[in-house]
């Protein structure tokens, strides 16, 4: 474990680098479009777009890492954003800067991850840990993402929404891509040592799975249902415009990032699962109260809140998932754990637009609660006895 330190240390420093890029792209990419001229109907398309090559990319990527190993895909996505980089530098035209905006993920934020090929990169940073710290680990790299984020979303400002914001994307894969290139790729089993007889293993695994993508259906459907629209909800309740939008982000992003690690800190003392459940239901609590705020700055302390407790589990969240499987199927494991989230997190924004367009501010926040609590209520009953943390 000692001599992987180092290679940790590489693997979070990619992600801290992305994630300042994608913080500041958050805040600034939907404006500069809008400048160029872009409608809100033609954003939302490339926004679709966006997430249907991640699902395709995703499904693919997460089973062959597991076969030919984490790095080279990762190596791949640091090129896919050199690329969309240097389009958004060199052109304002909208077909190839909608291209960019697609596979590179402009606006969209990924906490640093490495977009739709995150599943690799989740595997590659899993086998260089033991098990038992998967929640800690992997709760600190989620946090330093968080914390990223909240510097570019204050960068956003200074640079402000205009082309020279495409350079930040451009030099953190370049760094990324410095730091990839000197970390190894842990060893993968030979092919016959992963498939022989572990039918049965793989059968138990496999139903593990299918419950799940089950819980992350109800949890991105709730996330969908409020989470895009919070802008939008800024400004139609209090009439909040984007100086005051953007620094209210970048205050969420950093007490996710806090609230991050302090999941981590609660796995080694309750459990990954435990800690999960703690963190998420105050986040609830938060979510129901929010759409009842009598002021911004009140809405604002609580969406801090809801978004720091309900955002901050995601590292240990991912540590059961990838938990729940053999090394040699972690990929696979986060394959399934991302997209299962990221569909419904696609088509629920549809019904809360529906539901804003009406004049029911409150609604969406409320349905989201509904299956969030259902989340909630089913996550411990199915993977308490899965807990990574309480691993030999």
């Amino acid at each position: 474990m000692a001599t992987a330190r180092p290679d940790i240390a590489r693997l979070m420093g990619a992600r801290g680098a992305r994630s300042i890029a994608q913080g500041a792209l958050v805040v600034d990419f939907a404006l500069y479009v809008t400048r160029l001229g872009w409608s809100a109907t033609l954003l939302g398309v490339v926004f679709a777009l966006s997430i249907l090559f991640a699902v395709a990319v995703t499904t693919l990527v997460g089973p062959a890492s597991d076969r030919f190993g984490r790095k080279r895909f990762v190596l791949v996505y640091e090129a896919i954003s050199v690329i969309a980089s240097l389009i958004g530098l060199l052109t304002q035209a909208t077909l190839p800067l909608a291209f960019a905006a697609v596979i590179g993920g402009f606006g969209r934020g990924a906490n640093g991850a490495a977009g739709p090929f995150a599943p690799a990169e989740q595997s590659w940073l899993s086998g260089l840990i033991e098990k038992r710290e998967f929640g800690t680990v992997l709760s600190l790299n989620t946090a330093i993402g968080f914390f990223g984020m909240a510097i570019g979303a204050v960068l956003a400002g200074l640079i402000g929404a205009a082309r020279p914001m495409f350079a930040l994307p451009l030099a953190a894969s370049l760094i990324a891509t410095l730091l990839l290139a000197l970390t190894p790729d842990p060893p993968r089993l030979p092919e016959a040592a992963r498939t022989e007889g572990h039918e049965a293993v793989s059968k138990a695994e496999n139903s593990l799975l299918w419950k799940l993508a089950g819980l992350n259906v109800l949890n991105g459907t709730g996330i969908g249902l409020s989470g895009p629209f919070i802008s939008w909800w800024f400004a139609a309740r209090f009439h909040a415009g984007a100086a005051a939008i953007g620094p209210a982000l970048a205050i969420a992003f950093a007490a996710a990032g806090i609230a991050a690690l302090t999941t981590g800190r609660l796995t080694r003392l309750l459990g990954t699962v435990r800690a999960v459940v703690l963190m998420r239901g105050i986040g609830l609590v938060s979510l129901f109260a929010l759409p009842f705020a009598p002021s911004f700055g009140v809405a604002l302390v609580i969406y801090a809140l809801r978004s720091a407790f309900n955002r901050g589990t995601a590292g240990a969240r991912q540590a059961v998932a990838l938990g729940i499987v053999r090394s040699e199927r972690r990929g696979l494991a986060a394959s399934v754990n991302t997209i299962s989230v990221l569909i419904p997190r696609g088509v629920a924004p549809a019904l809360a637009g529906v539901l804003f367009e009406s004049g029911a501010l409150a609604a969406p926040f409320l349905l989201a609660g509904l299956f969030q609590g259902a989340y909630l209520f089913f996550y411990p009953r199915v993977f308490g006895r899965h807990d990574p943390s309480r691993s030999a």
